[in-house]
């Protein structure tokens, strides 16, 4: 997760008034009690930091999977010390990667700026994979790149999805993106933060495959907790799918001293969210032990998969010694 900066920018978007809305009826049927049973696949990552070096050699974070054309793609984020950038790995199980290389990078003569092009989120539409992704500094928002063969890449000229006016909640920068489809409408959940430096998780939707989007009158949808809790220091991060008549957010929350975990959250609506208190989970292997985030979901079977980042270095924003695993979410 990359913390979002203070400095305000006003950028312009394709996007339209704020409106209060909510997501179709949630897939299956309604479950009253549904518990979340979360396993570590393996004992090591699955994705591993480049050769010293390399465009990822200190930090790979921030998962996107998508299985597209009988492939399971992973777009996901590398740190080379300087720059993030976005690259691309492939399995033919979820679970085995071969690294692609480099796929996107930000341009300097551009709203990105010099220092992300990643952090994003990808979606399979039709022929082409869709991906946003975070970028510009001081001030972040989302651009949407395309592709008809996940190796080359178009960007769309301007963000899609910028910061909100003075005293809005967003009104600092956009981050996190993570799109899903429900019904003929596209809904992104992103991170945004406030001039208190309150970073909380928003919602927005798209009927024209996600270039313009209209936020929601109910942002933020779910808020940091309280005085020593987890995730006082910030959310981020957001993973959402539907399943046994609810849908469920898994996101990033933040404690003040940088540890980070992976809490779940349930809504009948993906407006209004509920936490769920007995269902954080932590790393347990020295290599996640201080940080586990960024999760991506494949709800497509009774149990998810879940690909997350992880680290043993709290820090605010990079240089975790990052790296990537999977985990299952098995429901009871």
């Amino acid at each position: 997760m990359v913390r979002l900066i203070t400095l305000l920018l006003l950028l312009t978007a394709a996007c339209t008034p704020s409106k209060r809305f909510s997501l179709p009826a949630p897939e299956g049927p309604v479950k009253a009690s549904v518990t979340w049973t979360w396993t570590e696949t393996s004992a090591t990552p699955q994705l591993t930091r480049g050769a010293a070096g390399d465009w990822d050699s200190v930090d790979v974070l921030n998962p996107s999977v998508v299985r597209w054309r009988e492939v399971y793609w992973n777009l996901y984020s590398g740190f080379d010390g300087k720059t993030w950038h976005t690259g691309l790995a492939q399995s033919q199980d979820g679970t085995t990667w071969q690294r692609k290389g480099k796929i996107l990078s930000p341009a300097a003569n551009s709203w990105e700026g010099t220092y992300i092009a990643a952090n994003g989120t990808a979606l399979a539409e039709g022929h082409q994979l869709l991906y946003w992704y975070q970028g510009g500094r001081p001030i972040p928002s989302i651009g949407l790149a395309r592709s008809t063969d996940g190796l080359t890449w178009t960007k769309d000229p301007a963000p899609v999805l910028t910061p909100g006016p003075r005293g809005s909640w967003d009104e600092r920068g956009v981050a996190d993106p993570y799109v899903i489809r429900a019904g003929n409408t596209l809904y992104l959940y992103y991170t945004g933060m406030d001039r208190a430096l309150r970073q909380r998780l928003g919602v927005a939707r798209s009927t024209d495959s996600g270039k313009t989007w209209q936020k929601s009158l109910d942002n933020p949808i779910l808020d940091i907790g309280g005085h020593e809790q987890w995730d006082e220091g910030g959310l981020g991060e957001p993973a959402v799918w539907s399943s046994h008549g609810s849908y469920w957010m898994l996101y990033t929350g933040r404690a003040w001293d940088e540890t980070r975990r992976i809490g779940l959250a349930k809504s009948p609506d993906g407006i209004h969210w509920q936490k769920l208190p007995d269902s954080v989970f932590a790393g347990a292997q020295p290599w996640n032990k201080s940080v586990i985030c960024d999760p991506a979901v494949d709800p497509s079977n009774k149990t998810v998969k879940v690909w997350y980042g992880g680290g043993n270095k709290p820090s605010p924003d990079e240089n975790l010694n990052g790296q990537i695993a999977q985990a299952l979410l098995t429901p009871h």
